[in-house]
């Protein structure tokens, strides 16, 4: 199994905040409902400024591709200033710029502006990494994996009800969801202020901030050369790559496929927060008396392949039921997948370095998370609606023995370590 760094007896002894941790939940359910309620409308902010479904879909996935990016270059230098100056501040400032950045979107007038918008609400995105490590501050670490699933059901909740919601504000209008949502952020930015407790000691932050903390590529190079954790990522790149494909073309997909509405492409959305709900509430707890972190990745991978099987074949078929099978179990996939590799990214470190590794993590994420939408943008329109998904099946094939083989290569040097 993969070596986890034990933390000093005090933290091991650890009892969570009760205040942080609902803060922390209710941070991720708000996040959760302002990120939802936009994705069904996309494409139909797009469609004025583009002359062809073909270039229609390029522009959307090359909206995500952007997002991806902002975050790429900014969870690093987030996590690091949230381990130098705590969590709250970057917290905060960061809820704040992602209102603006709803709002720019909402407005638009130009596809430029549009794209001004989604930058915006990427640099602000960036602090992903540090409410993973908020929650890594105020949990045991034995516990840990069992809190991410929290993390997960709430962002889940939020994000069943938050597309759903988008998609009958449509009714009103393409850009009211877009308005809404910054609304609802703006509220977190008020609820924080108020109610947000500091989660990171001063005694364990970071005296100073080396400028190589804030290159993502230096992050990803260090990262990387965790021994214990370097397979983890890999396998977790190619698994993000067709993850990020498939979240950026599905509502395309949806209306050239199936030619479904706003409401429609909300509900489907749904589908991944309603299996993040029942996954976290139900099935993870009893998976984590009887599998490692490591066996609850893979089945999630496992489960995605069969999900993008049958994602697929609906394309193939025109066929919307096997879609939305294929969704379903795509999305347990996904919920068991998330936790899992937090859990184990989590451990390897002390509390200090939390937001690092989170901010090395989510660097990689955002990587593939650029590179996923370019390339399920190309192959969407040169080789078809079922391509993205017969690709997320060929690079997660290669995952799982890439995590698998370093997980026993890990177990072997234990053995006949002196």
């Amino acid at each position: 199994m993969f070596k986890f760094r034990s933390q000093n007896v005090q933290n091991t002894e650890q009892t969570v905040d009760k205040k942080a941790l609902l803060f922390g939940l209710m941070f991720v359910f708000l996040c959760g409902i302002g990120f939802g309620i936009i994705t069904p409308v996309v494409p139909f902010l797009v469609q004025p400024y583009t002359s062809n479904p073909g270039d229609q879909a390029i522009a959307v996935t090359l909206l995500t591709s952007v997002y991806a990016v902002c975050v790429f270059f900014a969870a690093p230098g987030l996590g690091a200033l949230s381990d130098r100056y705590g969590r709250r501040p970057v917290l905060l400032v960061c809820l704040l710029g992602s209102a603006i950045g709803y709002l720019v979107f909402g407005i638009g007038g130009a596809l430029w502006v549009l794209f001004a918008g989604r930058i915006i609400e990427g640099i602000a995105g960036g602090s992903i990494s540090t409410i993973f490590a908020y929650f890594a501050d105020i949990t045991p670490p034995e516990q840990r994996t069992k809190y991410f699933g929290w993390v997960s059901a709430a962002s889940g909740v939020g994000f069943v009800i938050g597309p759903t919601l988008g998609g009958l504000l449509a009714k009103f209008g393409y850009s009211v969801p877009m308005y809404f949502g910054a609304i609802i952020t703006l509220l977190n930015v008020v609820y924080g202020f108020f109610f947000m407790p500091e989660s990171l000691d001063k005694n364990n932050r970071l005296k100073e901030i080396a400028f190589v903390r804030l290159n993502p590529f230096t992050q990803l190079v260090n990262v990387l050369s965790m021994k214990n954790l370097k397979r983890l990522f890999v396998s977790a790149f190619l698994l993000w790559i067709p993850n990020g494909s498939l979240q950026a073309v599905l509502s395309q997909f949806t209306i050239d496929t199936f030619s479904w509405e706003p409401a429609q492409i909300g509900l489907v959305f749904s589908i991944m927060g309603f299996q993040d709900i029942i996954s976290q509430g139900l099935i993870m707890p009893k998976l984590l008396i009887k599998l490692s972190d490591k066996q609850i990745a893979i089945l999630g991978m496992v489960s995605e392949i069969i999900g993008y099987s049958l994602i697929a074949a609906s394309a193939l078929f025109s066929f919307y039921p096997l879609f939305i099978a294929g969704m379903f179990i795509f999305g347990f996939g996904d919920s068991l997948i998330g936790p899992s590799f937090n859990g184990m990214a989590s451990k390897s470190v002390d509390s200090s370095e939390q937001g690092r590794i989170q901010g090395g993590s989510q660097s990689i994420q955002a990587l593939a998370r650029i590179i996923g939408p370019i390339i399920g943008g190309q192959i969407y329109v040169s080789l078809g609606h079922a391509a993205p998904a017969f690709m997320g099946m060929i690079l997660i094939a290669v995952a799982i023995p890439v995590l698998y083989k370093g997980t026993q290569k890990s177990i072997h040097n234990l053995q006949n370590k002196p």
